[in-house]
């Protein structure tokens, strides 16, 4: 018997074989008692296959295809958008197409979903494939990723790889900004849950493996050349200062705004200067 209806919600750009693979382990989970389960799944305008292979190994999912111009943020955007436009859902589940999902992901959130009474988000913590460390997941105060310790853990803002909202939730906050291109949507979306007083909380276990990214991107290593480094900075999906001012301008000081978005521009000019004060 179908009690509820879930929309799982991704992005892709160009990874085909974990997309693949992402897709492969949500499957598994599937059918979940209780859950009409659908997949949105935004292309955005891969020529490596992905969509092709989307399309016949899992025909089921509906597909959003763009022109490679919407990246993270704008592409998760659009498929919420698509879903929330097609059923008014109980749940909208981000995932990211880099995470392969535990065996007890979707019954660990709803879980944690009813008992929460359907009104808070649930966050998943990632680990690294070699299992050392934990690499995203719900964030305190100061970055920090709070270890799962077998109960549900408050949070302030989080990682967009493993999110469970539920109606209540998007009721009172909606979609995610579409001013943001590729990052800082969903530490947004965090924020302004915060301010909203809707509820977040990590879930008790880690639910994924997902490696971190590369510490020091190339808008501020020094051994770029500052050409192509001065390029990247304003790439989407590099560190867009205006992108940075407006998610510190809207929860943060004006000042502490403008401070920031002035020393991206030093840390990409001079980044070993950066580095040494560091």
């Amino acid at each position: 018997m179908i009690d509820k209806h879930l929309a799982v919600l991704l992005t892709v750009f160009n990874r085909k074989d974990k997309t693949i693979s992402c897709l492969n382990r949500l499957y598994k989970l599937l059918p979940l008692d209780g859950y009409q389960v659908d997949v949105y799944l935004t292309d955005d305008g891969c020529t490596d296959g992905t969509p092709e292979a989307v399309a016949e190994q899992f025909p089921q999912i509906n597909v959003i295809h763009a022109k490679g111009d919407l990246f993270w943020n704008r592409g998760m955007w659009t498929a919420w958008d698509t879903a929330a436009k097609a059923k008014d859902y109980d749940f909208y589940l981000w995932l990211n197409d880099d995470t392969f999902v535990y065996g007890n992901m979707l019954k660990v959130l709803t879980d944690a979903a009813v008992e929460t009474n359907e009104k808070a988000i649930i966050v998943g913590a990632t680990e690294d494939t070699g299992h050392s460390c934990i690499t995203y997941g719900g964030r305190l105060r100061g970055g920090i990723i709070p270890k799962p310790n077998g109960k549900l853990i408050p949070v302030d803002y989080f990682n967009g790889n493993i999110v469970l909202i539920p109606r209540a939730a998007y009721n009172v906050l909606g979609n995610l900004d579409f001013y943001f291109t590729h990052s800082k949507g969903d530490f947004d979306y965090g924020m302004r849950a915060k301010k909203a007083g809707v509820a977040m909380y990590q879930a008790g276990e880690i639910l994924g493996e997902c490696d971190e990214h590369p510490t020091l991107d190339k808008w501020c290593n020094p051994d770029v050349p500052l050409a192509q480094r001065w390029k990247m900075l304003n790439r989407p999906n590099g560190m867009p200062p205006k992108e940075t001012f407006h998610l510190e301008k809207r929860h943060k000081r004006f000042v502490t705004a403008c401070f920031h978005y002035l020393t991206i521009y030093l840390r990409c000019l001079c980044p070993k200067l950066w580095n040494k004060r560091k």
